[in-house]
């Protein structure tokens, strides 16, 4: 007989309810048939196909940008990117992120140069880069890290006077804007992730938006094989096309995502309200004029609260709430990485503190306010 493990009894009732992360928005089923039912008939799968056409088209609009290009998933798009424009040598970066901002710059022979980051915005401290620039700096490649914005106008600032090129990974900045001005509009190039964890899906998928049309050309030769027609191969390209099953679900999504990005910052708020007065715990500033999504709720365990940050992770994930330490451990102390000057942890002091303090809360449209305030009572009641 195999012996089991048997829980004790729950006196709470929620306690054997798992609660994520995230949970991926989708609309109702019976609306993204009829989508279906046009790809069943006109048995065209892929290579830019009229579901494709009409949701990068419609995509463009909506986020109010001059050009967008859809990839399969996110990390094809930015290592797409930098080949676009040509990117070598070393590229200054936050070693902040999720490994794929930093494992595409490994995947196109890029050296990252790691440099610290603020503790307000989670984000690269634009007064540190100009240090960090050498005769091999080619690019900067900074993060929206959980669509804080970056000081975009100050690193343009440099980018411009030192002839480097300017590439954002937006990943998780889906219609953010800067005093009515998309966070997207800023830079050469900014990737985007539809990944079924961000504020947007197309289950997988992601864009390169772009400020010229034959930058856009580029790309789009670039994703499809190098191909610019039948027989002509302009680059070494690789096959990062957005499927039609992805781009129909994108123009379904396109009709909810207000509504979606509204129910996660009303959650936003309810946290933002409830732990203020929390000894410890930190909420990042929400920045003056700035349109934000609500993709993550991240805040930061200090040395007042009565546990440590991973002492409440693992209260947390003991009555299933699936909270993430994003981003634990920083990009910089993983093996490929470790060994390059800049990830020594003396060079990032900020991110290596905020690393060891961080905890993302759950956050998604349908998480119902009991879930949220028992979240919220067990963190401000922690004994």
């Amino acid at each position: 007989m195999t012996a089991t493990t048997c829980r004790p009894p729950s006196l709470d009732p929620m306690e054997d309810k798992r609660t994520f992360l995230t949970r991926p928005y989708l609309p109702p089923l019976e609306e993204f048939l009829p989508y279906l039912s046009q790809i069943w008939q006109s048995r065209q799968l892929t290579n830019g196909g009229p579901f494709h056409e009409q949701f990068e088209e419609k995509l463009r609009d909506h986020l109010g940008v001059g050009h967008v290009s859809l990839f399969a998933n996110g990390t094809l798009a930015l290592m797409t990117a930098l080949q676009a424009l040509r990117i070598t040598g070393e590229v200054i970066t936050t070693p902040y992120t999720f490994a794929a901002t930093t494992h595409a710059l490994l995947w196109n022979g890029i050296k990252p140069v790691f440099v610290d980051i603020r503790r307000d915005t989670c984000n690269l401290d634009e007064e540190l880069v100009e240090a960090a620039i050498t005769p091999r700096t080619t690019a900067i490649l900074p993060v929206h890290c959980y669509g804080q914005p970056c000081a975009g106008g100050r690193l343009q600032q440099i980018a411009d006077t030192y002839g480097l090129k300017l590439i954002y990974d937006a990943a998780h900045a889906f219609g953010v804007t800067v005093d009515g001005t998309s966070l997207l509009a800023q830079g050469d190039l900014a990737m985007l992730s539809f990944h079924a964890t961000k504020v947007f899906n197309t289950f997988e998928g992601g864009a390169i938006v772009c400020h010229d049309p034959k930058l856009k050309q580029r790309i789009d030769y670039l994703k499809n094989f190098g191909f610019a027609d039948e027989v002509t191969v302009v680059a070494p390209g690789i096959n990062g096309k957005m499927n039609e099953f992805q781009a129909a679900l994108g123009l379904l999504q396109l009709e909810h995502v207000d509504q979606a990005i509204a129910a996660r910052m009303a959650i936003d708020r309810r946290y933002r309200r409830a732990l203020a007065g929390v000894a410890g715990v930190e909420c990042l500033p929400a920045i003056d004029g700035v349109r934000r999504n609500g993709g993550y709720f991240p805040v930061l365990i200090g040395g007042d609260y009565p546990l440590s940050r991973d002492q409440l992770y693992d209260r947390l994930r003991q009555r299933r709430i699936h909270v993430r330490r994003y981003f634990f451990p920083l990009i910089s102390d993983l093996p490929m990485y470790r060994g390059i000057a800049s990830a020594a942890p003396a060079n990032l002091p900020v991110a290596t503190s905020i690393a060891r303090q961080i905890l993302c809360l759950p956050i998604y449209p349908d998480l119902d306010p009991p879930t949220v305030d028992r979240i919220i009572d067990l963190i401000s009641s922690p004994s």
